[in-house]
């Protein structure tokens, strides 16, 4: 599995919207609010073989209420 976090900036008054539908997909290992430019921070596993940003795309993306998102690669836990 790759580990990959996405920061999600919300429309304003959408972010607990938009919480809402990401647990609904059951994709998240963990999901925070945020202070600072984005309002969400997501923890996600993405099955190894799986195109990261296809998955990305298909799965967060599409969710009304969604402004903007950045996507940190990890590589290796310390």
């Amino acid at each position: 599995m790759n580990c990959v976090f996405v920061q999600l900036q919300c429309a304003p008054g959408r972010t607990y919207e938009v919480a809402d539908k990401i647990y609904d997909r059951e994709i998240v290992s963990e999901l925070y609010s945020t202070s600072g430019d984005f309002d969400l921070l997501a923890k996600i596993y993405i099955p190894e073989g799986e195109d990261v940003g296809k998955f990305i795309n298909d799965k967060i993306q599409d969710i009304p209420g969604i402004d903007r998102s950045l996507t940190t690669l990890t590589f290796q836990a310390f």
